[in-house]
């Protein structure tokens, strides 16, 4: 038996082959570990259940990052919701949906894929009140969502037992939420160390005994004696410790997005670093090995968890050595290199600075000390290959240029249909602004022997209408192929960006950079994973799943103008 492609399984959801078929959708949230509801295997148990017991019968599809034989499961707190609002200019309101999965099931349910959803309870699908909304919105279009854990009725009683489910599971979140920081502040007041020790301190998860390593705290403590009689640079006490054996703590490295999807738990292995300059340091700038951890307000108080590793004099005569050898330069005129300011740490939005090294350009950034990015330095063609990647995901595949034309066809005509709406309204207006004038014109002496105007009055009254008479024909001169063409121009910008794509891979660096320039407004990194924000015209790019999914609202959003500029920029960046 042949194994389906995306494309294909894909196509077969599009065509109403499950329109009868559920989806079950379940998730870990990362908020409540310890909670039995929180098991995947516990709500694929229970949920299998309900289908056997109820007769429903679960669509058989498989998607790479979306679900496995009909199963979403999903990794995301459901209490974290985005704060940006977005209204439209027909007054929509619209807002980002945070869980990825999730977003995309709302998408196929609002499109009649599928007749409905098995979830355990109300909290596993929602609990924040945007995402209540989405929920009740799907419920009342026709699309049955069905709960292991309870039953609403199809009444008002019904709809009020579901809105108590929603305020008791977004109350859930905010007293766990305000109960975990009155714990921590009450435990930072007390000197209680409730954040990760540092290296040279061992963290068996209990917050008031963190003992030393018994392997790394005298390696530590050499580091500290070592700087202190000042012959040692850092550089230097990075290389001793690599033949000390000293390695950084071993950690995992963030998960990527494809990883973040993945249908089953990845588990990733610790890995521990060698020690950099950089973590040299920090290690001899850290207060904490004197036995201080952070308060409340910022400031450092003396620890009930642990134990000094270094002397305060010991620790003073280090800062004062590194405050003594802390120089700043400052450059008059900067050396032009390409990509100077335009890459940003995506956790701390600290800048990578070019520096050459041997001949070759790499990048470096000074993290903030919180920061969990272990992504802190590259040279250029590491990154020139990343914004290349990012720049061949804002190409239309052929297959979507088959879909979005499809669903154009269709829903330009819904646009077309309220055009036509609206244009009898228009002509409702007109008429009733013809006949004031009229109206005016005929009785004016009359008007103005009974006080209802003064001649500048009646000028005026006759010039707004007038006016509003001309913005209304104007207004009907705009074509109802208007957005057939905007669709055109980003079919053609696509195209170009595809052209793009091939000059840039040939292109010296400062030719890359002009692409870049004219293409993103933001590029962010996370370890090894690049994200970007496009400029004005090419955002009609950067969302493909928005225009698959609702091309009525994108192509009305749209800006012409601006595609059409970027089209004339792209098209000239190239040709130079």
């Amino acid at each position: 038996m042949s194994v389906q492609t995306d494309k294909q399984i894909l196509k077969k959801i599009q065509s109403g082959a499950y329109r009868d078929c559920y989806l079950v959708y379940t998730r870990k949230s990362t908020d409540e570990a310890n909670n039995q509801k929180n098991s995947i295997a516990y709500q694929r148990t229970e949920n299998a259940k309900l289908a056997k017991r109820e007769h429903l019968p679960i669509a058989p599809v498989t998607l790479k990052g979306f679900a496995v034989s009909g199963v979403i499961s999903e990794r995301h707190s459901g209490f974290k919701e985005d704060t940006n609002v977005t209204v439209t200019k027909d007054g929509m309101v619209q807002y980002r949906i945070e869980r990825p999965k999730f977003q995309r099931l709302v998408a196929f349910l609002s499109q009649g894929y599928f007749k409905g959803v098995i979830c355990l309870c109300w909290d596993r699908i929602s609990r924040n009140k945007g995402d209540d909304t989405v929920i009740s919105k799907l419920m009342r279009s026709g699309i049955d969502v069905r709960f292991a854990y309870a039953t609403y009725e199809n009444s008002s009683a019904g709809a009020l037992h579901m809105d108590i489910d929603g305020m008791f599971a977004a109350h859930h979140s905010r007293v766990t939420s305000e109960k975990v920081r009155l714990a921590t502040y009450n435990l930072r007041e007390r000197g209680v160390c409730t954040y990760r020790a540092p290296i040279g301190y061992l963290n068996r998860g209990d917050m008031l005994k963190k003992p030393f390593d018994p392997d790394r705290a005298p390696l530590i403590r050499r580091l500290f004696e070592l700087y202190a009689e000042g012959t040692w640079a850092l550089a230097e006490l990075a290389a001793w410790a690599g033949e000390a054996g000293l390695t950084a703590l071993p950690m995992r490295r963030k998960r990527t997005e494809e990883e973040m999807l993945a249908d089953d738990e990845v588990t990733l292995k610790k890995v521990a670093r060698p020690l950099t300059t950089s973590h040299i340091q920090k290690i001899l700038r850290n207060p904490f090995y004197t036995g201080r951890v952070i308060g409340n307000h910022g400031q450092y108080v003396r620890s009930v968890s642990h134990e000094a590793l270094v002397s305060d004099k010991l620790f003073d005569q280090v800062q004062g050595m590194l405050g003594g050898r802390n120089v700043s330069i400052r450059y008059a005129n900067k050396i032009e290199m390409p990509l100077r300011g335009k890459i940003r740490c995506a956790y701390c939005s600290r800048v990578y600075t070019p520096y050459m090294k041997k001949g070759i350009q790499y990048f470096g950034a000074r993290c903030a000390k919180d920061c969990v990015n272990t992504k802190r330095s590259f040279n250029l063609s590491f990154i020139e290959d990343r914004i290349g990647e990012c720049i061949a995901k804002l190409v239309f595949t052929e297959e979507e240029l088959e879909e979005l034309n499809r669903k154009a066809d269709t829903d330009v005509a819904v646009l077309e249909e309220r055009r036509h709406s609206e244009l009898d309204q228009m002509e409702r207006r007109k008429k009733r602004i013809r006949s004031d004038l009229k109206y005016m014109h005929e009785n004016r002496l009359s008007l103005l022997k009974a006080g209802v105007y003064d001649p500048d009055s009646f000028v005026r009254e006759e010039v707004r209408l007038n006016a509003q008479l001309a913005d209304l024909r104007q207004n009907e001169q705009i074509s109802d192929e208007a957005m057939h063409e905007t669709m055109k121009d980003v079919v053609r910008l696509s195209e170009l960006v595809n052209r793009a794509k091939l000059y840039y891979f040939s292109a010296e660096s400062i030719e890359k950079q002009m692409v870049i320039d004219l293409m993103f407004s933001e590029l962010t990194l996370s370890e090894n994973t690049l994200k970007f924000k496009c400029k004005n015209g090419f955002r009609a790019l950067e969302n493909h799943s928005v225009a698959l999914g609702d091309p009525t609202d994108w192509l009305s959003e749209l800006d012409e103008g601006e595609v059409l500029v970027s089209i004339e920029r792209l098209r000239s960046a190239i040709r130079s």
